[in-house]
């Protein structure tokens, strides 16, 4: 370039880089693009009824579980902690859980497996053909206990809960086998270790005065 010198060259580079780069950078999307999206996932499976009623949010509460798909709520809660990880993968996990909605939403009253055949059918409608169950990104972990534990009357299995189940909750393996995945309160999951929750009552009931 006529008349500047090689150092001054070298600068006009490095600003047009910048610029080129500062035109480049993304924003992390909102809750409201992000529920524009499944909407438009939704529809595109004639799936119209389910996208009238979805919600999506940012959850900052949540730090293990990458997203969260509440069915009863129609709700999709995702991790802030997905923005360091790129566009991608926050557009597979809004996916992934878009497909729980998607597999119960299908199968109506029928109970299903979270991570079984219908929820697989959904995540190849919604292009992530081959997608894991969990996720594997290094978030950091954190251990709580387990401090409620529940049985199934019928066959004994026994689930480990950190929380109180507040809601009639029945074994799945049970209904899928005998009421082809219908609730049956047969397969009601019970409390097993009464004398723990006892005390934990008592223990709360001392902590509230």
């Amino acid at each position: 370039m006529p008349g500047i010198s090689r150092r001054q060259n070298t600068s006009l580079f490095r600003q047009l880089e910048f610029c080129f780069e500062a035109q480049t950078q993304l924003t992390d999307p909102s809750a409201s693009e992000l529920l524009d999206r499944a909407i438009d996932l939704l529809r595109e499976l004639k799936l119209d009824k389910l996208a009238r009623r979805i919600r999506v949010e940012w959850n900052p509460r949540m730090r293990t579980t990458v997203g969260r798909a509440d069915y009863s709520r129609s709700l999709i809660s995702l991790n802030p902690a997905l923005q360091n990880f790129g566009l991608a993968e926050i557009d597979r996990t809004l996916r992934h859980e878009l497909a729980h909605l998607v597999a119960q939403f299908r199968a109506g009253r029928h109970r299903i497996r979270p991570h079984g055949a219908e929820w697989r059918r959904a995540c190849r409608d919604l292009e992530i053909q081959g997608e894991r169950a969990c996720h594997k990104l290094p978030l950091a972990a954190r251990s709580t206990a387990r401090r409620f534990l529940y049985r199934c009357r019928n066959c004994h299995r026994e689930f480990p809960r950190v929380r109180r189940i507040r809601r009639a909750t029945a074994c799945l393996v049970c209904c899928q086998r005998f009421t082809r995945g219908r609730y049956d309160k047969r397969f009601r999951l019970h409390l097993a270790n009464r004398a723990f929750d006892r005390t934990f009552s008592r223990f709360c009931s001392k902590s509230s005065h």
